[in-house]
């Protein structure tokens, strides 16, 4: 039942991150013709424009992405937990969907950023996925790079981005009792 769990778990969770990075990217306005957006418009395609036929974004933001990744990851701790033999429980399912959703958004900058700090190692010249990986990053290291500038050529705002990244996921972590046992 553990590998279920897990596979179960793994999908949700790709599903959820997928969809945030299709929001993320139409929110910092990344170029549409880079294959990772390419990449990430073609997977949730299938999902997305059905609902966008009567889910109408607002102010810029994609609502019927924002609602499935909600709905899924509130799905996730409804399905495992009854595919364990738990009852289902759509409010407490609600509260810690809507907390792993964020907690998702907050891995998912904490991974770019860290292959991003990963690739400037090793790439040199233009890559297309750096140049999206900056343009996602770009709002969230601006505040700190403005606060914190780079000492010695050394770019330290990411440093920083993850140990308040950090922060937030001990937060949020406090309020969900159980998050390893699901």
């Amino acid at each position: 039942m553990e590998a279920i769990n897990y596979l179960l778990r793994f999908f949700f969770d790709a599903l959820v991150m997928v969809l945030i990075l299709r929001i993320w990217l139409q929110l910092v306005k990344a170029d549409f013709y880079n294959p990772l957006s390419q990449f990430v418009v073609k997977v949730t395609n299938p999902i997305v424009i059905p609902f966008r036929r009567f889910i109408p974004g607002f102010g810029g933001i994609d609502l019927a992405t924002v609602l499935i990744a909600l709905v899924i990851s509130i799905l996730e701790f409804i399905v495992i937990p009854v595919l364990n033999g738990g009852p289902i429980d759509v409010l407490s399912a609600s509260y810690f969907g809507g907390l792993a959703l964020i907690k998702q958004v907050g891995f998912l900058l904490f991974i770019i950023m860290l292959v991003m700090a990963l690739m400037s190692w090793v790439v040199q010249g233009y890559n297309p996925t750096m140049v999206i990986f900056q343009q996602l990053t770009d709002p969230f290291l601006r505040p700190i790079r403005k606060v914190v500038p780079a000492i010695g050529g050394l770019d330290l705002s990411i440093l920083v981005a993850f140990l308040l990244l950090n922060v937030i996921n001990i937060l949020l972590s406090g309020a969900i009792p159980y998050w390893n046992v699901l």
